[in-house]
C-alpha cells in the first residue's frame, strides 16, 4: 500500500497567554485528504490549536509542518502565502451583512487580485457546488443560517486550499441543516481531496465525518487515532469526555461489554451466541453507532458466575472485545 503523504505535522506545540500554558507538548499528523476530528470541552484548546495551524496565533515551541513547510520559518509575505492554501469557517459565519452572496464569496479573491473574468468562474462554479445560484445577488443578512454557512464554505474554498478549517462549523445549525452542511463538506473532500480538520464538540459530527480523530483535555492531546478504534478501546479521556455507560446494572452476575464492529457479526451475536453455547444470560442494554467507515455495536451483558468462562472463552475464539464492567 502506498504510504500516505503527510500533510498536517505537529510536534511538542507548546503555547502560552502571558503565564497560562493553553497547549502542552502537542503532537498530532494529519494526512492528505483526511477529515480528522478535534474533541474536547470547551477551554481545552481546539480553536486555539487550529489558530496555531492557519498562523493567526504564534507558539513558543515546537513546530507545525504543513504541506513540507515549517511555518516558524515563514516571514510575512510566505505566510501570508501560506494561508492563501488554507480556508477557514467558523460558527458565526463571519459573512458582511451588507453584501450580496456573489460579493462575500469574492472577497480573497479581491485581496489577491484575482482578474474579474476568473474571479466569476470561481464563484459560479462553487454557487452551483453549494446550490445558492439562485441566491447569488441576495444579500447575506437575510439568508438563514444554513444558506450562510453555505456562502461560508464556498467564500472557504474560493481560493482553491489545499485545507479546510472547521470551528464548531455546525454547532449553531439545526438537525436537518447540519445534516446538509456535512454532506456538502464529505462532497467536497471527496471531489476535491481537500483535507479538512474538524473542531467540534459534538461526538455525532466525529461518527459521521471523521477517519481519524484527537480528545483535548486541559490543553493535552490525551489520544490520537483511528475513529473507530479510539471508541472500541473506550480510553478514559473518551470517557469523560462522553461518560461512561448508565445504566441499570443487576446486583448478582458478573456485567460484560461486547464491542462489535463487524455489522454483520453484530446482528448475527446474539443468536450466534445462544446456538453455540446454550446458556442463560440478560441482555441489559444495546446500542449501535454508525461511523464514516463503517458501524460499532456495543451490547452489555450480564452473566452467572458458574458459566462466565465458557462466555469467555468463545468470546477469544471470535476474536470479540469486551470488559467487565463494575457496579458503581
Amino acid at each position: 500500500m502506498e504510504k500516505a503523504f503527510r500533510m498536517i505535522t505537529i510536534e511538542n506545540l507548546h503555547k502560552r497567554y502571558h503565564d497560562t500554558e493553553v497547549l502542552k507538548n502537542i503532537n498530532i499528523t494529519i494526512d492528505d485528504g483526511d477529515i480528522y476530528g478535534l474533541i474536547g470541552r470547551s477551554g481545552a484548546g481546539k480553536s486555539t490549536l487550529l489558530r496555531c495551524i492557519n498562523g493567526l496565533e504564534t507558539f513558543q515551541s515546537g513546530s507545525i509542518v504543513i504541506d513540507g513547510v515549517d511555518i516558524t520559518t515563514l516571514q510575512d509575505k510566505s505566510l501570508r502565502e501560506l494561508r492563501k492554501n488554507i480556508g477557514m469557517i467558523f460558527q458565526g459565519f463571519s459573512l458582511i451583512d451588507r453584501k450580496t452572496v456573489y460579493e462575500n464569496i469574492a472577497i480573497p479573491l479581491e485581496c489577491w487580485h484575482i482578474p474579474k473574468p476568473e474571479q466569476k468562474e470561481r464563484i459560479e462554479k462553487l454557487l452551483k457546488i453549494v446550490g445558492l445560484e439562485s441566491k447569488r445577488d441576495q444579500k447575506a443578512r437575510d439568508l438563514s443560517g444554513g444558506q450562510k454557512q453555505r456562502v461560508a464554505i464556498a467564500r472557504a474554498m474560493v481560493m482553491n486550499p489545499k485545507i479546510l478549517l472547521c470551528d464548531e462549523a455546525t454547532s449553531a445549525l439545526d438537525p436537518k441543516t447540519t445534516d446538509e452542511i456535512l454532506e456538502l463538506l464529505l462532497q467536497l473532500n471527496k471531489e476535491y481531496g481537500i483535507t479538512i480538520i474538524m473542531v467540534t464538540h459534538q461526538m455525532s459530527v466525529i461518527h459521521r465525518m471523521c477517519t481519524k480523530m484527537s480528545i483535548l483535555e486541559n490543553g493535552h492531546c490525551m489520544v490520537s487515532g483511528d475513529v473507530k478504534e479510539v471508541f472500541l478501546e473506550q480510553p478514559e479521556a473518551l470517557q469523560n469526555l462522553v461518560g461512561i455507560l448508565e445504566c441499570n446494572l443487576p446486583e448478582t452476575g458478573i456485567n460484560i461489554e461486547i464491542l462489535i464492529t463487524d455489522e454483520a457479526v453484530g446482528q448475527q451475536f446474539h443468536s450466534d451466541l445462544s446456538l453455540s453455547l446454550k446458556k442463560p444470560y440478560k441482555l441489559i442494554n444495546s446500542s449501535l453507532t454508525h461511523y464514516r467507515e463503517g458501524v460499532l455495536s456495543a451490547f452489555v451483558m450480564n452473566i452467572s458466575e458458574e458459566c462466565l468462562e465458557e462466555f469467555l472463552a468463545y468470546f477469544d475464539a471470535q476474536h470479540l472485545s469486551y470488559k467487565r464492567i463494575e457496579r458503581g
